[in-house]
């Protein structure tokens, strides 16, 4: 009689051997790391994926880099190119700079006064607006009293109202207090045109700040003006900041307010209006270089506010998500 073999797991060996046998035999045959079902073709897909859309997102962000930069480059460029140049080949690089072009801009084409005009009416109005809307949210966000949520909702409101409805009925009413063609009827406008996107914004960021430090300040007496303009006001500081470069931006970019009650003197016009002019006049004399130089000249204090405050504006941004 024969006896059978043992199989070949249970064959004597060594205890590597033995243990190697029974892991095959448990764990049957072995996949690559690659394969649909193996260990790494859920990690290699997500990779895939992940790396797809970084270029997707990338080249997104490329596209819209050269949206916005090249008109303002291009708008440098010809700056320094003769009119003669520009309507031959708008997109050559200049031959030599024409400087005379920005010459022409900021003194006959009178935008350095227009600038000047423009910081005056803008500091002011963005002053005010940060001052009275920082108050007004402060109180709504901080203070429980009849009435609260309409006063806030009536703000909220006024961000939906286009201010072309209000147009006639503000002439008249800046005709009847004598508020036409001066430099703080239009910071009025400006202020009063601006407070409901402010006190909406500092509404919601006062709202996220601890309230411990105000009672503390209470307990020990302070005021509650004290408190605002001593505890709460610096601690809103990124808020502000945020708030005050989009007032800033919208404010000296404001050309249909100006052109209503703004418009009786030329030597008090603000750089939109200067600008309107300049095309105008460009239209006969054929000074494109000029126009293009005004129209550098009106961008460059937007360009120096945002590449100064970038920081703060992005920490206003994010800093009620942080809480």
């Amino acid at each position: 009689m024969t006896t059978a073999e043992p199989s070949p797991s249970l064959r004597p060996g060594g205890p590597e051997e033995t243990a190697a046998a029974l892991t095959a035999g448990a764990g049957g045959p072995e996949r690559p790391a690659d394969a649909p079902g193996g260990p790494g073709g859920k990690a290699a897909r997500d990779q895939g994926g992940g790396r797809t859309l970084n270029v997707f997102s990338h080249a997104f962000l490329v596209l819209w880099a050269v949206m916005a930069a090249g008109p303002l480059l291009w708008a440098v460029m010809n700056s320094f190119k003769s009119s003669g140049a520009i309507l031959e080949d708008p997109w050559s690089l200049p031959g030599r700079l024409n400087w005379e072009n920005w010459s022409f801009a900021w003194n006959e084409a009178n935008i350095g006064q227009y600038t000047i005009n423009s910081v005056i009416v803008v500091l002011g109005s963005v002053v005010g607006t940060m001052l009275l809307g920082s108050m007004v949210a402060y109180v709504l966000a901080r203070y429980d009293f009849p009435g609260n949520r309409l006063v806030y909702f009536l703000f909220v409101g006024g961000m939906a109202f286009p201010i072309i409805v209000a147009l006639v009925p503000l002439f008249f009413v800046m005709k009847n207090f004598a508020l036409l063609d001066t430099y703080h009827g239009l910071i009025l406008v400006y202020i009063a045109y601006s407070l409901p996107f402010t006190v909406f914004f500092m509404a919601a960021f006062f709202r996220t700040l601890p309230t411990s430090i105000a009672e503390a300040a209470e307990i020990d007496g302070a005021s509650h003006s004290r408190i605002f303009f001593q505890v709460m006001l610096p601690m809103a500081k990124p808020g502000l900041i945020s708030v005050g470069i989009f007032n800033f931006l919208g404010q000296w970019n404001q050309y249909l307010i100006p052109q209503v009650v703004h418009v009786g003197d030329a030597d008090k016009y603000v750089l939109t209006q200067g600008l309107a002019n300049l095309a105008a006049q460009t239209g006969y004399r054929g000074n494109w270089g000029g126009l293009f130089a005004g129209l550098t000249l009106a961008v460059l204090p937007i360009l120096v506010v945002y590449i100064v405050f970038q920081r703060q504006v992005q920490a206003g941004l994010t800093a009620g998500a942080l809480k």
